[in-house]
């Protein structure tokens, strides 16, 4: 099956937090590092890179500088180096509680300190060598074995995740990672923990808490036992097997999570691909055939629909549209208009797709009525982890208004309702909008808030006032933007 970009391995970015809880930061005056941040941002991330010389040792490359850390024989640390040189190798070792010790291989020295108090001169370990690893990414992603090529999904008849799937489809294959105690837990769709030995439970256990390895850019998940994860059986159930050192079986790869939809038209039945090739609204329940995966193509803002059936949607002769196209071209791109709880789709012909008397979608209108507009419904995000230019969307400590500029994020619940969202929070409560637009999270009423996703993977959240929700300077969320840009779009 071609991929046209529908399986996009993430780059796994970082941050290092020391035992003063401050992230390592790379700066640009003078390249010089420190542990000052008090928070995960754009100057305190990193990437790992094995070393071109395929030894144990690896890279840290700032992604803020482009740039690699460097330990000195006296202990001196920099961020200068743009090609990795003999002091650009470190030994990453794993401790017990999930930290890791950074060790020069050159020169056996332990990397640590506070503040701009820096340097790779300690012979043992103490508090001050520790860092815990603080994934940079969105949390929300597909997790594929390497050794089997199968992505792992949720099986609730067998009450277990299973590596077993051709294809990330539906919300049972998306997993959210969340940072528990210097851990890492996996998190189903139904917001249940995947524990060591394979079962699902309602709370983050010490036995459903993982220290994270990094192996040629993949991922391992250790348990507290010092055992990984890996797909078992015939079945490629979830679970910790035998082994103490992570090889082929125990890596995985995180994939990013494009949305998924559904789509129903005026005759209130879902688009389909059930009964051929044709796109056609003529079902009444909402299963594979009904699920389409939604890229948004980064320069022209327009997107595909590719079908459970291998297929994009393309325009065909005398207007028509069918799930048949391999690869991805001009004709299976369509201009998405957000008309409130509605959406029209624009074909490359410059015409509307409307739903004919039969059932078949065909792009041939000029204007949009009522056959040309769609209820659009994002099946594979029933929780939600926003994070914008600032940070993450979380609770405010002591309040019910919410931050946008923080390292870690809260877990929030989604829930549709014809054409809208209700988005719930800490203690069941929902999000409103309350006095000069400030965005409240303990509300016993839910208030509507429109979904329009603009670029890959960013949205934009609408609220009934019509103002778009934005992060800022005052770092509270708020519904007073006019333009659905920038500050107001979130990665969901």
């Amino acid at each position: 099956m071609p991929t046209n970009g529908l399986h996009q391995v993430l780059k796994i970015q970082f941050g290092l937090v020391n035992d003063t809880d401050r992230y390592l930061t790379a700066e640009s005056f003078g390249f010089k590092v420190n542990a000052s941040a008090p928070s995960l941002k754009r100057k305190q991330m990193w990437v790992l890179e094995p070393d071109p010389g395929q030894g144990t040792a690896v890279l840290l490359r700032s992604s803020h500088l482009g740039r690699y850390l460097s330990a000195e024989a006296d202990g001196s640390v920099a961020c200068e180096a743009e090609r990795p040189g003999p002091d650009c190798r470190f030994l990453v070792l794993p401790q017990p509680d999930g930290r890791w010790v950074l060790q020069s291989e050159p020169h056996g020295r332990f990397f640590g300190g506070t503040e701009d108090r820096l340097s790779c001169f300690a012979t043992a370990i103490s508090p001050a060598e520790l860092w815990t690893v603080h994934l940079a990414i969105h949390p929300q992603a597909h997790l594929l074995s390497v050794s089997r090529r199968r992505y792992v999904h949720l099986c609730p008849q067998e009450d277990e995740m299973a590596a077993d799937g051709d294809m990330p489809w539906g919300v049972d294959a998306l997993l959210t990672l969340i940072f528990q105690s210097r851990r890492y837990c996996l998190r189903s769709c139904d917001s249940r923990y995947l524990r060591s030995d394979g079962r699902l439970v309602r709370e983050p256990e010490s036995h459903a808490c993982y220290t994270l390895e990094f192996k040629a850019g993949k991922l391992a998940f250790k348990d507290c036992d010092g055992r990984y994860l890996a797909p078992v059986g015939p079945a490629g159930t979830l679970k910790a097997g035998r082994n103490t050192r992570p090889g082929k079986d125990e890596l995985f790869d995180l994939e990013e999570s494009h949305p998924q939809v559904v789509l129903v038209a005026a005759n209130r039945r879902y688009v389909s691909v059930r009964q051929g090739i044709n796109v056609s609204a003529n079902q009444d329940e909402e299963l594979d055939h009904e699920t389409f995966l939604m890229q948004i193509d980064q320069e022209t803002k327009k997107c595909t629909f590719y079908s459970s059936t291998g297929g994009y949607w393309t325009l065909v002769t005398h207007g028509g549209i069918q799930a048949t196209a391999t690869q991805v071209s001009a004709n299976t791109m369509f201009e998405v208009e957000w008309r409130g709880r509605r959406v029209a789709l624009k074909a490359s012909n410059g015409r509307y797709v409307c739903m004919k008397k039969n059932g078949q979608l065909a792009a041939i209108s000029d204007f949009v009525g009522e056959d040309e507009e769609f209820v659009l419904k994002l099946i594979n995000r029933p929780i939600l982890v926003l994070r914008g230019l600032d940070g993450f969307v979380c609770h405010r400590r002591g309040s019910n208004q919410l931050d946008t500029n923080r390292s870690v994020y809260d877990v929030f619940h989604l829930s549709f309702s014809d054409g809208a969202y209700h988005i719930r929070g800490r203690g069941g409560g929902f999000w409103y909008t309350g006095s000069h637009g400030t965005v409240c999270s303990d509300g016993e009423r839910a208030e509507d808030f429109l979904f329009e996703f603009r670029e890959r993977g960013r949205l934009a959240i609408r609220a009934r006032s019509g103002k778009y929700l934005r992060g800022g300077a005052s770092g509270l969320l708020r519904a007073d933007a006019d333009v659905p840009a920038g500050v107001a779009l979130w990665e969901y």
